[in-house]
């Protein structure tokens, strides 16, 4: 039997939210071995001008302990 643990990230982008989960997913494997998956728990977006500017997504992050 695994044992697997979940992390929440935020993360952000200026290019879009499948980046901004990239990001999230890439500075967690600096410290954290063994990523099975990623779960998009929300996302959102700041506004200036009438243009999206940022992208953010909230991500839970699991990662088998061994």
């Amino acid at each position: 039997m695994a044992v697997l643990k979940v992390i929440e990230i935020l993360a952000n982008s200026d290019t879009g939210w499948e980046d901004a989960a990239k990001k999230a997913v890439s500075e967690a494997s600096k410290s954290v071995k063994n990523i099975k998956s990623v779960y998009i728990n929300e996302q959102s977006a700041t506004v200036e001008d009438g243009k999206i500017k940022n992208y953010r997504v909230n991500v839970k992050i699991t990662f088998e302990v061994k």
